[in-house]
């Protein structure tokens, strides 16, 4: 029985360059299907690239925390740096952004696979690196916003920009793809390729491998700094060190981090 591979990839935030670096890479690989897990905008500077391009590419598409918020037309901007993101949208794209779907439900090798982009209870809630047991388990649940299929039993998700992999209970098997375009600790752009036979409900062979792809992080910054991307510094550190903006405390002044980075539970959010 011959296997399939999917790609995939998540937060993306408006890094173009990392984007078609992962792409490339992928296309080199010869595999067609590409899944993502959403946010596509916010933080870097060229959002609206990215949504064609992921229109484009990616045969599913999956809601974001950004790419909801942003979007929102009810929503009031408190400051300028979100109303220029919110600009860099083209026309029609903010309610495509917010009508995707928020999980794909699908059978490989015979388990049951749920993708989403944060938490099982909405894209607003952060289930980090370090977790408890109920964390854990509360990322296998059905609730109001996935529906109420077949409960899974192997789920990826995005968000925190950490990659991870976890089995725990059951066999049930947790694992975070890390970020295309905003990674953190390693800020090298990553994207997960799973493997396995698609569709169906035998037991078969699967893996799920995690590939760096390095890419001119200097070219992407070149463009931020020429379109004027709000919050430039912030960016400079997370593309370059793979520190959040608002972690730039941590970096010494050669530019190194001086603490471990998962042990604190009140981290910027993605």
């Amino acid at each position: 029985m011959s296997s399939d591979r999917i790609a995939l990839i998540s937060d993306v935030h408006g890094n173009l360059t990392a984007l078609e670096a992962v792409l490339a890479d992928i296309d080199a690989r010869g595999i067609t299907r590409v899944f993502n897990l959403g946010d596509y905008v916010g933080k870097g500077p060229r959002g609206r690239e990215v949504v064609e391009r992921c229109q484009e590419r990616c045969e599913v598409n999956i809601l974001g925390n950004w790419d909801d918020f942003l979007s929102d037309p009810d929503r009031e901007f408190d400051n300028d740096d979100l109303r220029w993101w919110n600009d860099q949208l083209g026309p029609g794209q903010g309610e495509w952004l917010r009508g995707l779907p928020f999980c794909h439900d699908f059978l490989v090798s015979g388990r049951q696979t749920r993708l989403m982009h944060a938490s099982a209870q909405t894209v607003h809630r952060r289930v980090r690196y370090v977790h408890d047991e109920a964390e854990f388990l509360g990322q296998f649940a059905n609730t109001a916003a996935t529906g109420d299929g077949p409960v899974p039993d192997l789920v990826g998700y995005a968000d925190t920009h950490d990659p991870f992999y976890e089995t725990q209970h059951e066999r049930r098997t947790l694992f975070n793809t890390g970020s295309v375009g905003n990674c953190m600790g390693d800020p090298t752009p990553l994207y997960v390729v799973l493997e396995g036979v698609l569709d169906s409900p035998d037991p078969a062979p699967f893996s799920i491998a995690y590939v760096r792809v390095p890419y001119d992080v200097e070219a992407e910054l070149a463009v931020a700094r020429e379109m004027g991307v709000p919050q430039l510094a912030g960016y400079e550190a997370e593309l370059r060190h793979g520190v959040y903006r608002h972690d730039l405390e941590r970096l010494g002044p050669d530019g190194r981090l001086s603490e471990y980075y998962h042990a604190p539970q009140d981290r910027t959010p993605a």
